[in-house]
């Protein structure tokens, strides 16, 4: 058996023995064998009679659990891969057909659990595919089973195995966001809804009857428990989003008040059998109870306004709050004494269940503040009747829920209740102090899972929208505790909390400053028991205000808070303080109005505060929040941080050592390199061969880290190119061939890595227009010439320019020859023309025979500019080149075109080219680029030839238009003023900082200067360039009166008049 899986797979038959076998291979725990049934099933997984034999094999009872298990595992797996008409490899029809019809039956039958379960995942997923088209009786038929079930003679598993495949089916089909499967839930929802609801409201009332009164048939009532389950989870599904006005279906009003009721009795009944009723009765009530609720509150959230309309919807809202409030006493009965901590109510067993109740009364009442204040926006038109009824719900939560009284009791038990820090918190706290400031600060993001994040976002909500109600009396409370000689902590932690919290709308009411000033600082010195919690929540309140309204002048009291919190020395500092302020600090940091001069003071004891607490903690999600800290300061400090350089590069080796596979890690650290070399500008270059390494093993092909460190790594190779002006290290030359292999994925990191290419050009031309990297490279370029956009275009656009200059300026018109050879050669310029060329025929074309432009508008003039900077370099060499390159267009090597195929004249080529690039002229938005084709098109003069000479009225246009656009008004007197010639190298870029010292330009900056030096745009005057080549054009034709007589008299007077204006000759 063994040897046959080592066959290729073209030798080894698709039987459902072989099949077994494989699968009983692929569930062994021999490594050897696993490896081998694995790699066959994938080999087979596209075979005809896969899936069908997959079935068999599931629906034999006969076979070992775990080969059934995993035949209907990649069964369903494949169904997400090949089920799709469309996809790559699709399953035929015959296979479809097969396993569809053998799927109900087997599903209402199978004993086990985990075996039906998985089996109705693959009836919902196939479903999504097939319903109604493919597969139309499926829903009655489920239906008819349903119905059958309630016969006495029906098997015992039909309701619940029904049961479970239609949830699953409801679950697949009411996750799905298309219209036409929102339409197929729409559709469904009426009839599934008459037979389901029945047998939830039969079955609860027999097993509730059972629990109150009692019976003999316990495991009857069992059963019922389950049915009744999974009817009230497709019921809530279905309601949700089976209906878009629930509201106006009288039967959905019905089952709602039901459910009302529902919640009310079985609330009741779990509060008074609490201490008689079984475990196994608790679990059923409560997990029922959840299920209402989640009912309730999705019904709040995706309906807001037919909530609102529904049958006492806001004396349910009340309900759940009155809920919220009587758990919040049990959230806050603790003290706050360290001693105390292990005294406190969270061990009680239903602790989980009420929280998660209390969660959902938290949420409903969100859903209530938000459908008032912040509705979800909506581009459908809306009907009156809708419009009304919006209306009308706003104005009912306005007046009968959002009460003063109601707002100002919401408020007063968020804050004093579910702000509170606990016992089980301050347990936590001392026995695994980095576990828990982790866990506090993640559960920000998860709301609606937890209940104080959700508390936090509920006051949030109430404080923007009822300011004027609520921030008086809070600030009320706030100015009774904020004092130092008030002692109550815990009080103290929950009013910082809200302040910290409502700091966007009571900024202009408190004092900040002063408050820091009498308060915060000698608050943040005292040596009590305790006052670690208020150092804590003061770290925060900081980073939270800091943005809002904290001045220059208080900002020294803020660093040294932090300086004084981050300090090990101090006993109260313990883990959760440090890691606390050292987190916080990065919202300090990064603040808009950071003066890296006010902090310098504190930087040092700061930053090495923070080296000793990244080494010191272990969880992977404290040291990078940490590495992000010291990145922002990094960033925010610029130049000044030179001197803490050393010590935080030293720390970075081993952090990369010990973050293993965690590849967040490394970014971060990549980011600080980055980061540190272009603060650092000069005096980063002694950590520039260090990083190399990093950056090629980030690079390289088959680097498993690839994926996601390359970004990071093009930045810091970016900075580290901008920043160096040494002698060439050759491992910097060694990243160019992995760099050009990035330029081929096309990624998003195309633009960073063309941008580099460009760096590499300006610091090490002649290295870089080599054979080996210069070849690769056009090779490169011309896979992206036509692939990108706009934007994409002109970064290599741009590069192009920059390769032109660089090769002209070392080695002149040979270098531009060859230069022009290798984009011949490699299609580049043959499909540059193509590309021109399809515009041009789609201007030249209308209706019926209108062609396609390959490019348009930018990318256009991208275009031109490239074939302007080799005109200009060299008009000579083009114009040989352009022939050639028609030529290769207009065969199959070359990328499709609109061309003819039979070789083009070259005068032929000359005057559509011209054509398009004259009609093409006044779209061209930027001056310097609309002066480089006006010099590219003058210097086509020299040639003489008619092709240019018969232009000469679009020349003349181009002139007139770009000269005066090049006069400056208090030039006007001047003829020859041209205001984009000047000399870049003269222009001083030091920069000038606060503290009176120069800042020098990157050498890349200066590198760049020089190149817009030897530009032409800034090098050449435009009317003396435009007069010597006229000048040698009419000396060339044979004199003025010759120009005049075979050339000028045809260009219309008035063009001439106006170009004759302008005083060029």
């Amino acid at each position: 058996m063994n040897s046959a899986f080592e066959l290729p797979a073209e030798a080894n038959p698709l039987t459902e023995n072989l099949l077994l076998h494989a699968l009983k291979s692929a569930a062994s725990n021999d490594v050897h064998q696993l490896q081998t049934g694995t790699k066959q099933l994938q080999q087979w997984e596209t075979r005809k009679g896969y899936y069908p034999h997959l079935q068999s094999i599931f629906l034999d009872k006969h076979l070992p659990r775990e080969v059934r298990y995993l035949a209907v595992i990649q069964l369903k797996n494949g169904i997400d891969k090949y089920w799709r008409k469309a996809a790559t490899n699709a399953v035929n029809k015959e296979d479809r057909e097969a396993v569809r019809v053998r799927l109900l039956p087997s599903g209402t039958r199978e004993a086990d659990h985990q075996l039906a379960l998985q089996n109705a995942l693959v009836i919902a997923k196939i479903t999504k595919f097939e319903y109604p088209n493919d597969w139309p009786d499926e829903v009655t038929t489920i239906i008819e089973l349903l119905r059958a079930s309630a016969h006495p003679n029906s098997p015992s598993l039909q309701l619940p195995r029904t049961l479970l495949i239609l949830l699953q089916i409801v679950k697949e089909l009411t996750s799905g966001r298309t219209p036409r499967i929102r339409a197929t839930v729409q559709s469904l929802t009426p009839e599934i809804f008459r037979v389901v609801a029945p047998i939830y409201i039969d079955k609860l009332h027999s097993w509730l009857s059972f629990l109150q009164h009692g019976g003999d048939d316990e495991g009857g009532a069992l059963q019922d428990i389950e049915h009744s389950l999974l009817a009230l989870k497709v019921i809530r599904r279905l309601l949700i989003a089976g209906y878009e006005f629930p509201n106006r279906e009288n039967d959905v009003q019905s089952f709602w008040t039901i459910t009302r009721d529902h919640f009310g009795t079985l609330l009741q009944v779990a509060a008074q059998g609490a201490s008689s009723l079984t475990q196994d009765a608790i679990v059923a009530i409560q997990k029922h109870l959840m299920q209402l609720a989640k009912y309730h509150v999705e019904m709040a959230q995706a309906h807001p306004f037919a909530f609102v309309h529904m049958h006492e919807s806001l004396n349910l809202v009340q309900v759940y709050w009155n809920l919220a409030a009587e758990y919040s006493k049990i959230f806050a009965s603790t003290t706050y004494s360290m001693k105390d901590a292990g005294i406190s109510m969270d061990e009680d067993p239903r602790k989980t269940f009420q929280e998660r109740l209390c969660l959902k009364g938290l949420l409903i009442t969100r859903a209530c503040l938000k459908m008032v204040f912040n509705p979800a926006p909506s581009i459908k038109y809306k009907q009156p009747q809708e419009k009304e009824e919006r209306a009308q719900a706003t104005e009912i939560v306005k007046s009968q829920l959002l009460t003063s009284d109601f707002v100002k009791e919401l408020m007063e038990t968020v804050v004093t209740r579910f702000f509170v820090i606990r016992a089980s918190d301050l347990r936590e706290w001392e026995e695994d102090p980095e576990e828990w400031e982790s866990r506090q600060e993640g559960e920000g993001d998860s709301f609606e899972f937890s209940v104080r994040p959700c508390a936090e976002k509920l006051f949030l909500d109430l404080a923007i929208n009822f300011k004027d109600l609520l921030v008086p009396p809070l600030l009320d409370v706030f100015y009774a505790i904020s004092s130092p000689d008030h002692d109550n902590l815990g009080l103290k932690d929950s009013v910082y909390t809200a302040i910290g919290l409502a700091a966007p709308v009571s900024y202009q009411a408190l004092d900040f400053d002063s408050f820091l000033a009498s308060t915060l600082v000698p608050e943040s010195q005292k040596q009590q028991p305790g006052y670690n919690i208020l150092r804590r929540r003061i770290a925060i309140l900081l980073a939270q205000w800091i943005s809002v309204k904290i001045s220059q002048s208080s900002r020294p009291a803020v660093y040294s808070i932090f300086r004084y919190f981050l300090s090990k020395e101090d006993s109260l500092n313990d883990g959760v303080v440090r890691i606390t302020a050292a987190r916080q600090f990065k919202a300090i940091a990064d603040e808009w109005e950071f003066d890296a001069s006010h902090f310098l003071p504190y930087a040092s004891d700061v930053l090495s505060s923070l080296m000793d607490l990244i080494e010191s903690v272990e969880l992977a999600e404290t040291k990078l929040a940490l590495l992000e800290t010291v990145s922002a300061l990094v960033e925010r400090m610029g130049q000044h941080i030179s001197p803490y350089a050393d010590e935080i590069v030293s720390l970075l080796p081993r952090l990369w050592e010990q973050s293993g596979e965690e590849n967040i890690m490394k970014q971060a650290i990549l980011t600080i390199l980055a980061r540190l070399v272009s603060s650092m500008k000069a005096e980063s270059r002694k950590y520039h061969l260090m990083a190399l390494p990093i950056i090629k093993g980030a690079l390289e092909p088959d680097s498993e880290t690839r994926v996601y460190l390359l970004e990071d790594a093009l930045d810091l190779l970016a900075n580290i190119l901008e920043q160096t002006d040494q002698p060439t290290p050759q491992a910097l030359l060694g990243i160019v061939p992995y760099l050009l292999k990035v330029l081929d994925l096309g990624t998003d990191t195309l633009r960073k890595a063309l941008e580099i290419v460009e760096s590499y050009f300006l610091f090490l031309p002649s290295e870089m227009l080599h054979d080996s990297l210069r070849l690769p490279l056009i090779h490169s370029l011309d896979s992206l010439l036509g692939s990108l956009k706009a934007d994409g275009n002109g970064v290599l656009t741009h590069l192009f320019e920059v390769i032109i200059l660089q090769a002209e300026s070392i080695a002149g018109e040979r270098a531009v020859e060859i230069t022009v050879t290798d984009l011949l050669n490699s299609y580049f310029l043959p499909n540059l023309l193509n590309g021109l060329h399809s515009s041009y025929l789609a201007h030249c074309t209308t209706g019926p025979l209108a062609r396609e432009s390959l490019v348009d508008g930018a990318i256009e003039t991208d275009y031109f500019t490239m074939l302007s900077r080799l005109m200009i370099a060299s008009t000579r060499i083009t114009l040989t080149a352009i022939e050639p390159a028609r030529s290769v267009s207009n065969t199959s090597k070359a990328r499709p075109s609109n061309a003819a195929e039979a070789p083009e004249p070259f005068e032929k080529t000359m005057s559509w080219l011209l054509e398009e690039w004259f009609s093409h002229f006044p779209d061209i938005p930027s001056l310097p680029v609309r002066k480089l084709h006006c010099l590219a098109l003058t210097n086509l003069l020299a040639t003489t030839q008619p092709f240019i000479l018969n232009r000469l009225q679009d020349l003349m246009t181009v002139w007139t238009s770009v000269i005066i656009e090049l006069r400056t008004s208090d030039e006007s007197k001047d003829v020859k003023s041209d205001s984009l010639v000047y000399d870049p190298t003269l222009i001083h870029s030091n920069y000038t900082m606060e503290d009176g010292q120069s800042m020098p330009e990157a050498p890349e900056e200066a590198r760049r200067r020089a190149l817009e030096g030897r530009d032409p745009v800034h090098k050449y005057n435009t009317v003396e360039f435009v007069a010597g080549r006229l000048s040698e054009v009419i000396a060339n034709v044979g004199g003025i009166e010759t120009f005049r007589e075979q050339w000028l008299v045809n260009v219309d007077v008035e063009v001439v008049r106006a170009f004759g204006e302008l005083g060029v000759l």
